[in-house]
């Protein structure tokens, strides 16, 4: 009941399974980084992808039923930035993720449960209940701001100090297509290319800019950004987890060899509106035969069907399955206890707020 109805008794259509197949050998590049993914890889993506779309279909739940006011999902989007993270190096990267791409949060190693804990706002969240964008430096993964496109310069400042410091990382950042049209996004693109830095930034077209569509925002192609900024530019299937998964490998291993920054454009749709109180509202602005495109390319299903073609046992997907439908079920109890528990007092709202002020 909380899917789009376009996802309601979804099956996979021959057609859009063969393009998804096609898109994978189309560059042999990727399509040999792709052939070298073990089985337990592959699984690992499908099960990321399953926990961000159980994560998003829990907080749409608690909006019905009143247990927070409004959320910011990214049904239809979720192969982006699970692709993306999978192809980093997860020891040693950085991610600065937007509320929108909180499926990074949890594949860089965040629970679930302090995800959840953060939208409600209690005592043990990580932020000890001030804000809800949630991070953790100890997991590489940079809290967003409110303002879209504000991480651009932030980011080109990490990629500089891992620069001069002769590491090898590379830090990653998303930025929609709306908010590249902000001043933080060309003044950070453009020292991260001048410096040469090694950051990716993926620029995620899905479409629509909160109630602006892209072609009401942009006169040219979206690609031109790397043009424009002389920049190494890769396209990638957004909807394609393992398309995007390539790109950013190739990405990664640019940026990592001194030849960053690098964009990568990845196009997609969301299936709702810009949050949770206005998805009426979108499915007035965008036509019902673009809900209907991408509702056929459902990232999760595409998927899925991919892994049963090559061989994955149904079994071994459906375990993977139940593991995370259990997951996202002890993280949401977890979380509701410390509502009922742990809501934070108020004498706490400035501690940590001030630099060199005693937390305890």
């Amino acid at each position: 009941m909380f899917d789009p109805p376009e996802y309601v008794n979804w099956k996979p259509d021959p057609g859009i399974i063969a393009e998804f197949e096609q898109t994978l050998t189309r560059d042999s590049q990727r399509a040999s980084i792709i052939s070298e993914l073990t089985e337990k890889q592959l699984l690992d993506m499908y099960a990321g992808l399953l926990r961000f779309r159980l994560h998003d279909i829990t907080l749409r739940r608690w909006v019905k039923q009143g247990v927070i006011a409004k959320a910011w999902l990214a049904t239809g989007e979720e192969a982006v930035t699970i692709g993306n993270v999978h192809g980093l190096d997860r020891a040693i990267d950085k991610v600065g993720p937007m509320i929108r791409n909180a499926g990074a949060c949890h594949e860089m190693g965040i629970s679930v449960a302090d995800m959840f804990r953060e939208y409600l706002a209690t005592a043990d969240s990580p932020s000890k209940g001030k804000d809800l964008h949630v991070g953790s430096t100890t997991n590489g993964v940079i809290a967003p701001a409110s303002q879209v496109g504000a991480l651009t310069p932030v980011f080109a400042g990490m990629a500089l100090a891992i620069k001069k410091r002769g590491e090898k990382a590379v830090v990653l950042t998303w930025v929609g297509d709306g908010a590249t049209k902000t001043t933080a996004f060309h003044e950070g693109m453009n020292l991260a290319a001048v410096l040469h830095v090694p950051a990716i930034y993926v620029l995620q077209n899905n479409q629509i800019a909160l109630g602006t569509r892209f072609e009401q925002h942009q006169a040219g192609p979206f690609t031109a950004w790397a043009k424009a900024y002389g920049v190494t530019g890769l396209s990638c299937a957004g909807n394609n987890v393992l398309d995007t998964y390539a790109a950013t490998k190739l990405a990664a291993q640019l940026a990592r060899t001194g030849h960053g920054p690098v964009i990568i454009f990845a196009e997609t749709f969301r299936m709702g509106g810009h949050v949770t109180h206005d998805e009426i509202d979108a499915r007035q602005i965008i036509s019902k035969a673009m809900f209907e495109y991408w509702g056929k390319r459902d990232p999760i299903g595409m998927y899925e069907s991919y892994l049963e073609r090559h061989g994955v046992p149904k079994t071994n997907l459906e375990q993977a399955e139940a593991k995370v439908i259990e997951e996202i079920a002890r993280a949401e109890k977890e979380a509701l206890e410390s509502r009922d528990r742990k809501m934070p007092e108020p004498e706490t709202a400035i501690e940590g707020v001030y630099a060199g002020q005693d937390s305890e």
